[in-house]
């Protein structure tokens, strides 16, 4: 789909490498450039202790190095840096993560990758918006624009998501300005300059919380996987055979189609349940009712039967399990990158076909 685009990437860690493979998976040539000096993008040695010390690669790295070409350059050497200089002089995008310190060092500056390809896109990731001098990492984001003060159980135990969710938002944020930014230049023939924030990008996620402060000055705080807007909605509940099910219960009819399959037509008719707002007040009252019933079941026959009234729930799942269903299955891309042995999720989840 992409394959006459060449895209250099000298961005780590994840944000950046996310966005490379969303191009090669598109089926763009995209050049991975890194530092031999100080042994190539830092998540090579992100491992876990079981992993081979002595690989060059680790499952970190490899979740986001997916069908590049894996170049180790020194920019500080002027053969290397020329040869740098001609890929760009070719190349349709360019990725980058660079502090403004080191642009002029490594032959980023905005200035002399214009002269160099009027024509690139050039996609850079910043930590923050208006202290680029300041180095940033995901758990620090997550902390500082409010993701942990509202994730975990209670104030006592604040959690991270479990995932560099930070990264994530940030890279889908830069593949959409740099898609846009290569429509535009199909009709104007001019390159551009596209910046991310990690920190606006973590604000951008914040979408229904932020709201609900901005609007109703609700400050989100701690609820495991409870919905401050919406109950059963999030609530975990065990079944018979020790596995867990969590319900998505959004609105009256769901609600009363529950009750009737539990064989707890009374809850409905209960002021304290009756409506969401209601259900929401009194919420813990709510799921020490619904408990009992859902413990007397299977849960297989009971999310079968929960589908079939229109209810939405689902299983707990491991990330094992997860994994394992037929969907996860297809897109697990395997790779061997640097003589090793890889897999992956597939970065996109899109598909585009004729009308």
């Amino acid at each position: 789909m992409l394959n006459d685009l060449l895209v250099i990437e000298t961005a780590s860690v994840l944000a950046g490498p996310a966005v490379g493979m969303f191009f090669a998976e598109l089926g763009a040539r995209v050049v991975k450039i890194e530092d031999p000096r100080s042994g190539g993008d830092v998540t090579r040695k992100w491992k876990l202790p079981a992993e081979d010390p002595s690989s060059p690669v680790s499952a970190y790295f490899s979740s986001v190095n997916h069908g590049k070409e894996h170049r180790f350059m020194d920019l500080a050497d002027p053969a290397a840096h020329r040869e740098f200089e001609a890929l760009v002089a070719e190349a349709d995008v360019l990725i980058s993560n660079h502090l403004d310190k080191d642009a002029a060092k490594l032959g980023l500056g905005r200035e002399r990758l214009r002269q160099l390809n009027p024509r690139l896109v050039h996609g850079h990731i910043r930590g923050y918006a208006d202290d680029p001098a300041r180095p940033a990492y995901d758990v620090v984001l997550q902390a500082e624009t409010g993701y942990i003060g509202m994730c975990g159980s209670d104030q006592a135990h604040l959690a991270k998501m479990p995932v560099a969710m930070i990264d994530v938002l940030a890279a889908h944020q830069l593949k959409e300005g740099l898609l846009l930014a290569l429509m535009r230049r199909m009709r104007s023939g001019e390159g551009a300059y596209v910046e991310v924030s990690l920190e606006e990008a973590a604000l951008t996620g914040l979408v229904n919380q932020a709201t609900n402060w901005l609007m109703a000055g609700h400050v989100a705080a701690p609820m495991g996987t409870l919905h401050p807007n919406i109950a059963p909605y999030g609530e975990l509940f065990a079944c018979a055979d020790g596995g867990r099910i969590v319900l998505a219960v959004g609105s009256d009819k769901q609600f009363a189609a529950l009750c009737a399959l539990l064989e707890l037509g009374q809850l409905p008719g209960d002021e304290r349940f009756a409506v969401n707002a209601r259900r929401v007040a009194h919420r813990k009252a709510l799921a020490e009712a619904l408990a009992p019933a859902i413990a007397a079941r299977q849960r297989g026959p009971l999310l079968e039967q929960l589908q079939r009234a229109g209810v939405p729930a689902g299983a707990v799942n491991r990330i094992d399990q997860a994994l394992g269903s037929r969907t996860a299955k297809a897109m697990v891309a395997n790779e061997t990158i640097d003589g090793m042995p890889t897999a992956r999720i597939s970065g996109n989840a899109f598909r585009i076909t004729g009308h």
